[in-house]
């Protein structure tokens, strides 16, 4: 049985997200993305390519549940 629910519960998920994506995720416009990044207060984009860029899914979500837990 344990082997059952262990299949259901969701694994951190290795992907690379794309700009929209971490705005979607955040709450966040792409000015204040970039700003915060300067400032070392969010996690630094990847290059993917010439003009393209993302942020790594799992650092998104622990800056989201580093956020959180600071409300309390």
């Amino acid at each position: 049985m344990a082997s059952q629910i262990e299949q259901l519960s969701p694994t951190p998920e290795h992907r690379i997200l794309r700009r929209r994506e971490v705005e979607q995720k955040t709450g966040l416009k792409r000015a204040f993305i970039y700003v915060l990044m300067s400032q070392g207060k969010f996690p630094k984009s990847v290059r993917l390519g010439a003009r393209a860029v993302g942020w790594d899914a799992m650092e998104v979500d622990q800056w989201i549940a580093d956020r959180l837990e600071e409300r309390d």
